[in-house]
This record gives structure tokens, sequence and C-alpha cells, in this order.
């Protein structure tokens, strides 16, 4: 109906424009006569039966299609800017996550570290003790079999001298010449 005025003035004023070159009057001529009311009872059959609503309702419901469509596009792009914000979202979380999670997996190494450090310092430490008392053992055992050997060899010397039956100075210095070459 919004475009009905403008189309009739158009159609009312076409067959003036068109016989403005002419040498006679538009409304003399018969045959433009004759083609606007033609025209003109045309258009007043296609109102009568409902054909300008029909196609102006047409227009209209393809227009309202149209911005239904484009409200659709609209509400898609608010969401799917929405959804990208949340993706975003998620990816700065996960990578403060994982962030943490290596801060942690850090500290947890150095903690590791630390105490593999003392652990090992505790066994060094054992393993010293350990050896010192095994060697301050040798010693001990060392000593005793110095201390054994000097009386075995003592005791040997005194078994030489009495069966021999001298006791002169000379069989001491020699029994002590033997002791002495036991001990080294």
């Amino acid at each position: 109906m919004r475009l009905l005025l403008p189309s009739l003035i158009a159609i009312i004023a076409a067959p003036t424009a068109f016989a403005a070159d002419a040498k006679t009057a538009w409304y003399a001529d018969p045959t433009t006569n004759t083609a606007f009311a033609a025209l003109v009872v045309f258009l007043a059959i296609v109102w009568y039966v409902g054909g300008f609503k029909f196609i102006f309702g047409a227009l209209d419901n393809r227009a309202q299609g149209i911005s239904d469509q484009i409200d659709e596009a609209k509400k898609l792009r608010e969401e799917a800017t929405r959804l990208m914000e949340d993706a975003e979202q998620k990816a700065r979380e996960a990578d403060q996550a994982a962030e943490d999670i290596i801060r942690r997996a850090k500290a947890d190494a150095d903690a590791l570290m630390e105490e593999a450090r003392k652990d090992l310092a505790t066994k060094v430490a054992r393993r010293e003790a350990q050896a010192e008392q095994r060697i301050a053992r040798a010693e001990q055992e060392a000593m005793a079999d110095v201390k054994r050997a000097a009386a075995d060899a003592a005791t040997d010397a005194v078994k030489h001298l009495l069966r021999d039956g001298q006791h002169q100075a000379n069989s001491f210095d020699k029994a002590l010449d033997e002791v002495k070459a036991k001990l080294s």
C-alpha cells in the first residue's frame, strides 16, 4: 500500500512524458488514451481482487523474513562472540593451571633434590663412620696379631734358651734379635 500512490502518479505521468516530443497533446492521441485506459482498468481490477495487497504483502513478508534472518544472524554472531570469549577465558585458565602445575613440579623437584642431598650426606657420614669403625677394628686386630706374634716369638726364644741350657748374655741377644726379626 505504501508504494501504491507513487506508482499511480508515475503511471499517470508516463503518457505526458512521451507526448512531450509529439506535436499533439497527449490526451488527443487515441492509442495513448486507449492504452492508458486499459492500464487504469487493469490496475483497478488488480486492486479490486486484492492483487496489490497480495504483492505488497508478499514484499512485506519477504522484508520481514529478511529482517528475521538479520536478527537471527545478529543473535548467532553475539552467541559466537560469547563462545569465543568463553573459549579464550578457558584457554587463559588452562594456561594458568599449566603454569601452576609447572611451578609445583619445580618446587617438588627442588624439595626432592634437597632431600636426596641430605640422604646422600647421611649415607656418606654413616659409611665414613662404618669405615672408621672397620679401620679401628683392623688396627685392634693388627695390634692383637702383633702382640700374639711377639708373645709367640718370646715364648719360642725362651723355649730355645731353656733347651740349650745356656744362660749366657749372647744367647739373650740372639733371642732378642729373633724377636725383632719376627716383628719386622
